[in-house]
């Protein structure tokens, strides 16, 4: 008899250690496209998720506050090579969200190389990237402006009926409900025609080194979780479509459904990610910090 009761004591601490780390895992998100992917997630547990201005990101791995960042993979690649960050690369969620659009009549691609085209963010991995895509579809822009960020170009299209420029999901979205003679055109499109890949490794999901010593069950049961959030994008676009407005990230249901399946989120793990995510490096290093990032930079590798 005391045998069987030890054997169930035993069994009980057993179950219980299964459940013990109950660690609440706090993620950093810029808002807007990237913070879709985690949306059904949020909205369950908001008070366990901050969403900072997307300029602010390197601090954010710098305070190493955070369990999970999403962040731009160049952004942390970049950081983690220079000492500046211990979070690794878990998964890629968003594939590319950027559009070339314009109001011109009749507006196509090749009208580029006539009128130029205005991009937003000089010198970064998403200007880059465009400029790389134009170029091994044969298409040679005219000239290259450059503004700040994704809403001054949408400002711009939507101010300039002459305009071509490169802007993102949602924004694009908000413009063509103001402007319905707005034509866009995928820049996933144009690398898928270079690469063969849909859509280009843009925005990961990074877990902190020390998270991962002390609590690697829970952020292993954390990443199962954030793949059924990505899969929901698609999967439940009304469902997510409500979260991503009731955590303020997107203004309305009307512009959220729309906009939500442009943004190509998805969820890949890292270390089936890397061949992609070297891929994009190599079109613009010095945007990773002068190099394809190391082995130890992604989790599971």
């Amino acid at each position: 008899m005391k045998k069987i009761f030890t054997l169930f004591i035993s069994s009980i601490l057993f179950a219980a250690s299964l459940f013990a780390d109950d660690y609440a895992i706090k993620v950093s998100s810029p808002n807007g496209a990237p913070a879709l992917a985690l949306a059904s997630l949020a909205q369950k547990n908001p008070e366990n998720y901050t969403y900072v201005a997307a300029d602010t990101i390197a601090a954010e791995f710098a305070s190493g506050k955070a369990d999970f960042i999403i962040a731009p993979i160049n952004a942390g690649a970049k950081l983690y090579k220079m000492g500046k960050s211990s979070y690794k690369l878990a998964a890629v969620v968003t594939w590319g969200n950027l559009y070339f659009a314009s109001q011109k009549k009749n507006f196509k691609l090749k009208d580029i190389k006539k009128s130029g085209i205005t991009l937003f963010g000089e010198n970064t991995i998403n200007a880059s990237v465009a400029l790389s895509v134009l170029e091994k579809n044969k298409i040679s822009a005219k000239s290259v402006n450059y503004l700040a960020g994704a809403a001054n170009t949408q400002s711009l299209l939507l101010s300039d009926a002459e305009a071509i420029v490169l802007t993102a999901e949602p924004a694009l979205t908000a413009a063509k409900i103001k402007n319905s003679k707005i034509v866009s055109y995928s820049l996933n499109d144009l690398y898928k025609k270079a690469t063969g890949f849909d859509g280009f490794a843009q925005a990961g999901l990074f877990v902190k080194a020390d998270t991962l010593e002390k609590h690697p069950e829970a952020v292993k049961e954390y990443l199962v979780l954030a793949k059924e959030s990505c899969e929901k994008c698609t999967s439940d676009l009304p469902a997510i479509s409500k979260a991503a407005v009731a955590l303020e990230i997107l203004p309305n249901v009307k512009v959220a459904e729309s906009a939500i399946p442009n943004c190509a989120i998805r969820y890949m793990a890292a270390k089936d990610a890397k061949f992609q995510v070297e891929t994009v490096a190599q079109i613009d290093l010095k945007q990773y910090g002068g190099a394809i990032p190391a082995d130890d930079f992604y989790y599971g590798e």
